[in-house]
């Protein structure tokens, strides 16, 4: 009886270290149906394809009718945007019975994300809302001090919720409490330093916004077109549906897309000018260089095939050739990147609930990644050097009061009236 007794325990000892190790191993998480099937082999692939297609045309109905209606109105878009996303990333990591005794404890997330919004847009849009109000006095008075003292502002209100965390600080949830602490701040720089530069580009005009924009779109659509048809190859195991026909098709696709698109995009003034102020109204300008149209002759062999004998080609088509670039190589593995980080937390995406349209969060980190290289580019290779009448306007107008620059205009007529005099 002992002997067995003792060949039990051992048994059972042996069989809890087997089970103690099985639960140190990290186990795969399960394959769903459809998960790593190809869309060339998926069955129900066409009605997926209906789906998609069907809401891919309202979605970018919604969109073309948000940038007919201007600047602004695609910077509200941005906004509603940004704040969809950080409510899906604050809950991520939120605990619902470690709330209920931390009372007003999720106000303080949206604290820090309207401070952060408040000193990201103040930056970004002071001088437009210095031009909106010039020749109002009061207003401008009024608006040149909120600029002036914009980064005192949003520093105070940073330090009330430091504060406010401090004095919510409980026993037993520390832990949890700085966890989320430093989650809100690494959402806030992921959500604002990215779509800043969106913004700052829709300023430099609608055709730095549309152009990168469409292009991802672009990319997105032929990438399933061409493996819905011809995908056989996987391309990357976080998103077992991306084929390497997809992503070959896809960026041949969309490098020609980007010299034809600006092409459209950059004879129509509305979509070139810069926006200068907060106005609605329609926007007139010098194209520039960049946007002015250069004729070349055909060869006389292409001539006998078709009926063009030169063409035009705006020198931003090349300049697009790049961006085509980066929009087929390097800004799918933003998505490549939500797309392991949904894995990682076993989340769905916020998008889940529009049909075909399951990877909505993988599309905009491919839209921020672009929209960061849109601007980084726009401002090395294509703003000019040196210093402009109107740059010197906006340090004036910003930095100075009425009566200093009253007094500047007083002293710059002098000294243009004694240069006239001596010549």
């Amino acid at each position: 009886m002992e002997k067995e007794n003792n060949i039990a325990l051992s048994s059972a000892g042996t069989s809890r270290v087997r089970q103690r190790k099985r639960s140190n191993e990290v186990i795969p998480e399960p394959s769903k149906p459809n998960g790593g099937t190809l869309l060339v082999d998926d069955r129900n692939k066409y009605k997926s394809m209906w789906i998609r297609t069907y809401s891919t045309v309202w979605m970018i109905g919604g969109f073309a009718l948000v940038v007919y209606m201007g600047h602004l109105y695609i910077t509200a878009m941005v906004v509603v945007i940004q704040i969809f996303m950080a409510k899906e990333l604050f809950n991520l990591l939120r605990k619902a019975h470690e709330d209920e005794h931390l009372p007003g404890f999720r106000l303080l997330n949206w604290h820090f994300f309207f401070t952060a919004m408040l000193f990201v847009y103040g930056r970004l849009l002071s001088q437009p809302l210095v031009n909106s109000v010039t020749p109002d006095k009061f207003l401008y008075q009024f608006v040149s001090s909120l600029i002036k003292y914009q980064m005192a502002i949003c520093y105070f209100l940073y330090i009330a919720g430091f504060m406010w965390f401090i004095l919510t600080l409980k026993k037993n949830m520390y832990k949890y409490q700085f966890r989320q602490y430093a989650w809100t701040h690494m959402i806030l720089i992921v959500v604002f330093t990215q779509s800043s530069f969106t913004v700052a580009n829709i300023f430099e005009g609608i055709f730095w916004f549309l152009l990168p924009a469409s292009l991802i779109v672009i990319n997105d659509i032929f990438a399933y077109i061409v493996g819905f048809f011809f995908g056989r190859t996987p391309l990357i195991k976080l998103s077992p549906k991306k084929t390497w026909e997809g992503f070959i098709g896809a960026s041949v696709t969309t490098m020609i897309s980007a010299f034809v698109l600006a092409n459209i995009l950059g004879r129509f003034q509305w979509l070139t000018c810069p926006r200068k102020d907060l106005s609605t109204g329609w926007l007139q300008c010098d194209p520039g260089p960049l946007f002015k149209p250069e004729y070349y002759t055909l060869p006389g062999w292409i001539s006998q095939w078709f009926p063009w004998k030169e063409i035009s080609i705006l020198p931003v088509q090349w300049h697009a050739l790049c961006l085509g670039l980066f929009a087929s190589i390097i800004a799918p593995f933003g998505g490549f990147f939500a797309s392991g980080f949904k894995r990682a937390f076993k989340i769905k995406d916020f998008g889940d609930s529009i049909p075909g349209h399951g990877g909505i969060t993988d599309r905009m980190d491919c839209q921020m990644v672009m929209a960061v290289f849109a601007y980084i580019y726009h401002q090395s290779f294509i703003v000019r050097e040196g210093i402009s009448v109107e740059m010197i306007l906006d340090q004036v107008l910003t930095n100075l009061t009425f009566e200093e620059q009253q007094t500047l205009l007083a002293k710059l007529g002098q000294i243009l009236q004694d240069r006239l005099g001596h010549s």
